[in-house]
């Protein structure tokens, strides 16, 4: 526990019981989901700040914890284990955290000035287009047109009495975030994995909340890529692993081309340089520098992306000169965006970047 604080998580003006809530969903985060260390954590936090009293114990906690359907026994080996339920309290704690200046809605659809395609019909009113298609003809007002340009004794339907009715524009997103689970997302010091789990936790939560016609895939990378659940994402943790950005790369390239929106983007999280690639079942691995054949190919998996109209946002919480410039040379390839982002305003950077390319479609 030595370099984490805690004491925010404690208000005097809340109950022993919510207190304590608040400290094991928060160590659930450290914990990668296991109930057990977080209980155990809380047991050596009580024992040195005191954290309990005579009236409500640790005893106690665990009790409401299982009552409340928080944790649940696992029976072959009395341990215990967070449930479903909790699962999405953390997301949503996560969510409050990052993203708590946001207002909630329940329409589902991203806002934008444009009309365009969609399923509700606006108010606007123009004239028939070639191209149009019939089903957005306005009858009505057509067939007023022609009887008075024609007469109703020799009535008629010209193209130029046709009036279409504009339909709402629906701005969809599908996002894939990429997540570096590489050895270096713990090393030097630095707990890089919990954040970028807990922003990829608020980001799942708001989608499907709030963005409910959006879609979130999630996909982690290290020797390999694989893609997660979102229900998966409290129990990710590091692996002694190398940085295959490439494996990453394809994989979310083939879950966009299933996506029928137009708006899809690629989000990474990721604080090292590209250091392996897979080749005939086999892993080519070099980590002590910026090897230029397992560069050319994440480059050249970036203009594919490109070509495709997938842009990709870096999120880089390193700021090491060297890995900049190969973030800037990939960046620039695939005509995307890059973000030198610390730990702390990791969410934000997120957030702004997700709202803003929602109001538009990505070229």
């Amino acid at each position: 526990m030595s370099g984490f604080q805690f004491s925010k998580y404690f208000k005097p003006d809340k109950s022993t019981y919510e207190n304590l809530m608040d400290l094991f969903l928060q160590l659930l985060n450290y914990t990668n989901g296991n109930a057990n260390e977080a209980i155990e954590w809380l047991n050596q936090l009580d024992r040195e700040y005191e954290l309990t009293n005579n009236s409500y114990g640790m005893g106690d906690f665990i009790e409401d914890l299982k009552q409340k359907g928080v944790i649940e026994d696992r029976t072959e080996d009395g341990s215990f284990q967070i449930t479903g339920k909790t699962e999405q309290v953390i997301r949503k704690r996560s969510l409050e955290e990052i993203f708590g200046k946001m207002k909630k809605t329940d329409n589902g659809n991203h806002k934008t000035p444009f009309n365009g395609i969609g399923d509700e019909y606006s108010s606007d009113l123009r004239a028939f287009r070639f191209g149009d298609g019939i089903e957005n003809i306005n009858y009505t007002d057509s067939f007023r047109n022609a009887h008075i340009n024609h007469g109703i004794e020799d009535f008629q339907m010209t193209e130029e009495d046709l009036v279409v009715q504009e339909r709402e524009h629906k701005s969809q997103t599908s996002t894939v975030m990429m997540i570096d689970i590489s050895h270096s997302m713990i090393l030097y010091g630095e707990d890089r994995i919990t954040p970028a789990k807990k922003v990829a936790m608020a980001l799942a939560e708001l989608i499907t909340t709030k963005y409910k016609k959006d879609t979130l895939d999630i996909v982690v990378f290290g020797n390999d890529a694989w893609q997660i659940e979102i229900k998966d994402l409290p129990y990710l943790e590091v692996g002694p692993y190398h940085t295959n950005t490439y494996a990453g790369l394809e994989l979310a390239m083939d879950i966009l081309r299933r996506r029928k929106n137009n708006n899809k983007q690629i989000f990474m999280i990721t604080d090292g340089k590209p250091t392996c690639l897979k080749e005939n079942g086999k892993y080519y691995k070099n980590s002590f520098g910026l090897d230029r054949k397992v560069i050319n190919k994440t480059l050249n998996i970036a203009a594919q992306c490109r070509r495709l109209k997938i842009p990709i946002t870096t999120f880089m919480i390193a700021k090491d000169p060297y890995l900049q410039q190969f973030v800037k040379e990939f960046t620039q390839i695939n005509n995307g965006k890059a973000y030198y982002s610390s730990l702390n305003n990791l969410g934000d950077f997120i957030f702004e970047d997700f709202e803003r390319n929602r109001r538009k479609t990505l070229k």
